[in-house]
């Protein structure tokens, strides 16, 4: 990684995972395999920024924590990329146990509990798929109709405009929001929120 760290991808250390690593892969890595419209591609930083807004929008009054968690949904794409879901479920069982091992490695590292609860997981699911929506209506060049079939209608009151950003913009972004949370759990030092279990 950038920062210096050496990761295991086969048994990953919250030890060896940096935010900002996660930030500027993410930032890097483009949605809808860059088949998208726009100067820039939609970075995967900045769908995860639309996902938690999109989280919060669905249930206001949701924990900071739980933010975080929408915040880093995708955050193991920092090191494995962007695939799309039927070529995850073509792999098999095998990456998605890899997939979770890292998942849980970065919450654990930011003070969140190894697997997202339930509820939770449904949530930013939910919010996964209107950010889809507005994704591929605006930037992949599907018809509201064709979306709408594929990731559902989004609810009324809630509507993203999106405009990618340039890597370095995502990134920093990302990073904003990410301290923002951290504030909000208690102090911002992923260190110090990684101990308050």
């Amino acid at each position: 990684m950038l920062s210096g760290r050496r990761l295991d991808l086969l048994d990953p250390s919250p030890f060896d995972i940096e935010i900002e690593d996660i930030a500027h892969g993410l930032a890097r890595v483009a949605r809808w395999n860059g088949q998208t419209v726009g100067e820039h591609a939609f970075s995967v930083a900045q769908h995860s920024l639309v996902v938690e807004e999109a989280c919060a929008h669905l249930r206001p009054g949701l924990q900071p924590r739980w933010r975080l968690a929408a915040l880093l949904h995708d955050a193991p794409e920092y090191v494995i990329g962007d695939m799309i879901s039927p070529f995850k479920a073509a792999l098999g069982f095998d990456y998605r146990v890899f997939e979770e091992r890292l998942e849980a490695a970065i919450h654990v590292r930011f003070g969140l509990p190894p697997k997202t609860p339930q509820d939770i997981r449904r949530l930013i699911k939910a919010a996964d798929r209107i950010s889809a929506y507005y994704e591929a209506v605006q930037l992949a060049g599907f018809e509201p109709p064709e979306a709408a079939e594929l990731f559902g209608e989004p609810p009324p009151g809630l509507a993203f405009r999106l405009d990618p950003l340039a890597p370095a913009q995502a990134q920093t972004r990302y990073l904003a929001r990410f301290h923002t949370l951290m504030e909000a759990l208690g102090g911002g030092d992923p260190d110090a929120a990684a101990h308050t279990e």
